[in-house]
């Protein structure tokens, strides 16, 4: 006897998205609505504002893959990279400054944004900026550590990738601080110099 019941429809945020990340780039992924990519397996992120990334990327050109989603970005890096990402801080200078960056490693994930080609959804949904390359290619377009200041392939190496990230952080906190003071200033009140 033949159901009357239609089976029921994949919502727009499981649409074959895992599917596809399986079997494109062999990433995992959990949940279906929203699709999760977990991190630490493939990849990992360097998470930070959008418009502190954006600047990075400037700085640095060519990366790796890159997603958005809202005011933040995501820049995937080599799997393992997330926990050298604290001691570079250090390294580099930037230690005990809030900066608003982190990295998302072993037991994390980030939203799987919309495959390459397929719609993007709702306004503010995660999408890609610099979409991920064939399985082959994936792993090695991702900034590693492999020596300090070397840059192996046509991504940037892990630590110029952090110190441009951590930069663009600390100048987006600069304006904003600068912004506030500016919007905050009583009117009428005459600055003192002496």
């Amino acid at each position: 006897m033949a159901s009357l019941v239609p089976p029921p429809r994949p919502s727009p945020e499981s649409d074959g998205r895992a599917e596809w990340y399986a079997r494109e780039l062999g990433w995992a992924t959990a949940g279906t609505a929203p699709v999760r990519l977990l991190t630490g397996l493939g990849f990992d992120v360097l998470e930070l504002p959008a418009v502190a990334g954006h600047a990075a990327l400037r700085r640095v050109g060519r990366t790796g893959p890159v997603v958005v989603a809202g005011q933040r970005m995501g820049l995937l890096m080599a799997a393992g990279s997330a926990d050298e990402v604290p001691g570079l801080l250090v390294w580099l200078e930037w230690g005990g400054i809030d900066l608003d960056l982190s990295a998302v490693g072993t037991g994390g994930h980030i939203t799987a944004p919309a495959p390459p080609g397929w719609a993007t959804g709702s306004p503010g949904a995660a999408g890609w900026l610099r979409p991920p390359g064939p399985r082959q290619g994936t792993e090695r377009s991702l900034p590693a550590l492999r020596g300090l200041g070397s840059s192996g392939g046509d991504a940037p190496d892990l630590v110029r990738l952090v110190d441009a990230a951590a930069t663009e952080c600390h100048r987006a906190r600069l304006v904003r601080a600068r912004t506030h003071l500016w919007s905050h200033r009583p009117t009428g009140q005459p600055l003192a110099f002496s």
